[in-house]
């Protein structure tokens, strides 16, 4: 593990059902020495679902909340905050994820619309040839939704459905998405020492 990079995470979250796989990957990239900052961008959907799902109400002290403790290295930016850092080619950042990503999300990033940060980060970081994952959550797909998967892979993006995996035998819906966390980790790079890894199986009849 003390062979990777140093990353400056951009993770973003947006108005689709899924927060607590978003609350399992920040635990997961708070407690990774090999990350040392991550820019972290709610947006106002995102805060509404996180209400539902998680008990979390506003955006005062939302890291804090989500983690269930003080962090000491993701930084929350506004949404409304198109001149941020991250919204800039010429700031160092790595790998961004969001998640979980809406369909609407999708879309505007899929057709270059950058009206709030969250699309801009993710358009500075497909124009820089950054790593860019898209953990969507929507079912069914229409066409549209499809269509627009197309789009954002042809320019880049790695989209990651926001499907857990069974073959672990989670036992619960934490497991469940802590898993679902060390993937989308590996797969910028990050590889989990508690990560599961298939080992195969008697296949003989």
């Amino acid at each position: 593990m003390s062979n990777s990079p140093a990353l400056n995470l951009t993770v973003a979250a947006t108005g689709a059902s899924g927060a607590t796989f978003l609350r399992h990957f920040l635990l997961a990239v708070e407690r990774d020495p090999r990350v040392y900052n991550v820019n972290f961008i709610a947006s106002d959907s995102a805060l509404r679902v996180m209400a539902e799902e998680l008990g979390i109400e506003g955006r005062s002290d939302l890291v804090r909340r989500i983690l269930g403790q003080a962090s000491s290295k993701i930084q929350q930016q506004a949404n409304a905050d198109i001149g941020a850092n991250i919204a800039s080619g010429s700031y160092p950042a790595g790998p961004m994820v969001v998640i979980p990503c809406s369909v609407g999300t999708l879309g505007r990033i899929a057709n270059g619309i950058a009206a709030q940060l969250i699309e801009r980060a993710a358009d500075v970081t497909l124009k820089e040839r950054r790593p860019l994952v898209l953990c969507v959550r929507e079912t069914p797909l229409n066409r549209i939704h499809i269509r627009n998967m197309g789009l954002a892979a042809d320019a880049g993006a790695t989209i990651f459905p926001l499907v857990p995996a069974f073959y672990n035998l989670p036992p619960t819906l934490d497991a469940m998405a802590h898993e679902f966390a060390n993937r989308v980790l590996a797969h910028i790079g990050l590889p989990q020492p508690d990560a599961y890894q298939w080992k195969g199986g008697n296949t003989s009849q």
